[in-house]
């Protein structure tokens, strides 16, 4: 059964990897899940503009024009024998048209103000996130530093949209955004995902939103999957919440049976 160990116990299943552009994926994927135990993983195109560009974005803005290779993304999650789950990644300038034409092909949605400059308050936003509710699809998000693209502008979306299921990405962009966490507490329909936060930081998330809206997540290529099943080992987690936070949860947002 796809997902299990050699027990029948459910392995984790990680919410947020990146499939690379080229004919190592997604091979060179699911060979690091096997080696760290991941079962299965929700992933999104990757590679869409260089490290340090990126990382300027996160500091002071701007936009990429480079689109997502959501076509590959797509046909990699085909040939995975179901063990990854594809996620469309949309430019909210351009790409709101394509994603309704092929939500179905897809499990979930990307939004990026650090890669396409956007706020959240923005038309194309609230169109894609439309489309989204519609196909039943989670809404992976990472907030970044500037206006409309803040905590607070996530609370504004989720609030317009309460049966959409969002996620915060990261917990957000620093690893260390506790205040964001405070803000997005009462916001029942925004989760948080782990992956590349501080320690502190997850055991947070789980204090502030419970264990149920606490979601692993590994950024794969960028980080060892290894590096954050040892994260959310150290959190000592009693078992069930553990297991929340290492697959029950993603697989209650996708809809899928342990």
């Amino acid at each position: 059964m796809t997902g299990v160990d050699s027990t029948g116990r459910p392995q984790p299943f990680d919410f947020h990897a990146r499939l690379i552009p080229g004919p190592d994926e997604p091979g060179r994927l699911l060979a690091a899940m096997d080696r760290a135990g991941i079962g299965r993983a929700a992933v999104c195109a990757g590679g869409l503009l260089p490290l340090d560009r990126l990382a300027e974005q996160l500091n002071d803005g701007g936009r990429t024009e480079t689109e997502a290779d959501n076509e590959g993304v797509r046909a990699a999650c085909e040939r995975s024998g179901g063990r990854l789950l594809p996620f469309y990644f949309a430019d909210p300038v351009r790409d709101v048209d394509a994603y309704g034409k092929n939500a179905v092909d897809f499990r979930g949605l990307e939004i990026s103000p650090a890669v396409h400059g956007i706020r959240l308050d923005d038309t194309g936003v609230i169109e894609l996130v439309d489309i989204a509710a519609s196909a039943g699809h989670p809404v992976y998000v990472v907030t970044v530093a500037q206006p409309g693209a803040r905590a607070i502008d996530l609370v504004r979306l989720a609030a317009r949209f309460p049966d959409v299921t969002f996620v915060w990405g990261h917990c957000g962009h620093t690893g260390l955004d506790v205040a964001g966490l405070r803000t997005l507490a009462g916001r029942p329909n925004v989760l948080a995902e782990l992956s590349g936060c501080l320690t502190v930081t997850a055991r947070l998330a789980v204090a502030r939103l419970g264990a149920s809206r606490v979601l692993f997540g590994t950024e794969y290529p960028l980080q060892q999957p290894e590096v954050e099943l040892c994260k959310v080992a150290a959190l000592d987690l009693v078992p069930e919440d553990r297991s929340a936070v290492l697959g029950a949860n993603a697989r209650r947002v996708l809809g899928e049976e342990p």
